[in-house]
């Protein structure tokens, strides 16, 4: 009996052991990892990266249970982090929302969410089915918060579905659907217009592709795998432009859609009969039981408002920067688009990459390295605390350091950011609010 009795107290006494030891690991990686996250945090603070400028993941810390599972089916590097067994947002200014995070997490602790208590973002009024407040206009893609390409196909194609269920008739003559704007959540309501039989049209006021068309030619715009209608799983990762709207194109030319470039929408009229007249800015019209808008939510560029701004050598958007070479360029903007494009140009050009501030915030991290890199191997001129003056057909007016400066010059490109199409949006009666750590997604 006392043989055993030993024997249980050395395997009791094991095994406690060997608990401790685990805990003891367990404890001293909790204390590392978090302190790796608590000094990326700081740092990201300290670049302005920690507060979220769009769609971001809200953590529950009353239900987390620190799986890190958010952490690790994030498609981006160091949004999400670890604390004290919880998680946490780090670089929430790079957050582009997937969403794999609000998916990931096995209890739910996490949503989507736009704006924050501090800083509010102006939103339309879009419920659960995509419709505005205005019975029969629909909101789907960037205007209401959700901007990834593949959040963007899924909602102009849900959009659409739900517009088949209501079947709604208000015009014997009238189209079944306007779609305004022919990006990501335009082409794949179109597709899904055609799928279900109705008649449609879809007006875009730039070129195919929307917002996705104005990005750089080699630029990666699709990270994930996305469903488009009558198409089917599109299966590419890593995706350029041009290898999507090669797709695009594809889609459309098979299933003959109607679409219309370079027409701008000016109203959106309601009817006495529930329909609306979709009036153009060329004086187009058409009439239509329902309208979806896929635009943007940077509907015009914001202009700087400097003399010489409306000479052709100004432009807001760089297409095809392979044929420009041999040039003196000045680039406006301290963003991603500012620098991807300085960075596009510089290797065939003279390129000076001009910012208001005194550094960078909110780079995604590739590009804060590559532009640095640029800037040190000399093949890239950098102007902080700068300021465009104005243009003129040779030159430009640079104040630098609050002196006055005048540089030869071939072509200025403007990347101020866009303002949001609000008065279009009132016009037509859809309300606008602004939204305080809005939630654009959660379980159940």
């Amino acid at each position: 009996m006392e043989e055993v009795f030993i024997e249980q107290v050395v395997m009791y006494g094991a095994a406690i052991l060997l608990c401790a030891v685990v805990v003891y690991f367990y404890l001293r990686q909790n204390k590392v990892t978090s302190s790796v996250t608590r000094h990326k945090v700081a740092i990201a603070k300290a670049e302005g990266l920690f507060e979220p400028v769009s769609l971001h993941p809200y953590i529950d810390l009353n239900t987390c249970i620190g799986s890190a599972a958010c952490i690790s089916d994030c498609p981006e590097k160091d949004i999400l982090g670890l604390i004290d067994g919880k998680a946490t947002v780090i670089n929430a200014s790079n957050c582009v929302g997937h969403g794999a995070c609000f998916h990931a997490c096995p209890v739910e602790a996490i949503s989507l969410r736009i704006g924050t208590e501090a800083r509010g973002v102006d939103l339309p009024h879009v419920n659960e089915n995509f419709e505005t407040n205005v019975s029969g206009i629909y909101i789907a893609g960037e205007l209401g918060g959700m901007g990834l390409i593949k959040n963007s196909v899924e909602q102009g194609q849900q959009a659409v579905e739900y517009m088949v269920k209501r079947k709604k008739k208000a015009g014997q003559d009238a189209l079944d659907i306007v779609i305004i704007g022919a990006g990501p959540a335009g082409i794949s309501a179109s597709l899904a217009a055609k799928k279900h039989g109705l008649t449609s049209i879809t007006l875009e006021q730039d070129s195919l592709g929307g917002t996705v068309y104005t990005f750089p030619r080699a630029k990666v715009v699709m990270t994930s795998p996305m469903n488009l209608p009558l198409f089917g799983k599109v299966k590419l990762t890593d995706t350029s432009k041009d290898e999507l709207l090669g797709i695009w194109k594809k889609v459309i030319s098979e299933n003959s859609l109607r679409i219309k470039e370079n027409t701008k929408v000016k109203d959106i009229l309601p009817m006495q009969n529930g329909a609306f007249k979709v009036v153009t800015a060329g004086g187009d019209q058409y009439i239509s039981n329902n309208v979806l808008l896929a635009i943007g939510r940077r509907g015009s560029p914001r202009k700087l408002g400097i003399k010489g701004e409306d000479l052709p050598k100004v432009a807001y958007r760089l297409i095809e920067s392979e044929r420009i070479s041999n040039k003196k360029i000045i680039v406006v903007g301290g963003g991603d688009s500012a620098v991807e494009s300085a960075l596009l140009l510089k290797d065939r050009n003279e390129v000076i990459l001009s910012y208001r501030k005194d550094k960078f915030s909110r780079l995604k991290p590739k590009n804060k390295h590559n532009v640095e890199r640029a800037v040190a191997d000399h093949s890239l001129k950098m102007m902080f605390n700068s300021d465009l003056v104005s243009v003129d057909s040779k030159s430009v007016s640079m104040n630098v350091d609050g002196e006055n400066k005048v540089l030869e010059n071939d072509l200025v490109y403007i990347f101020a950011g866009g303002e949001m199409p609000t008065e279009f949006l009132q016009k037509a009666g859809i309300e606008i609010s602004k939204r305080f750590g809005h939630i654009v997604k959660k379980h159940g």
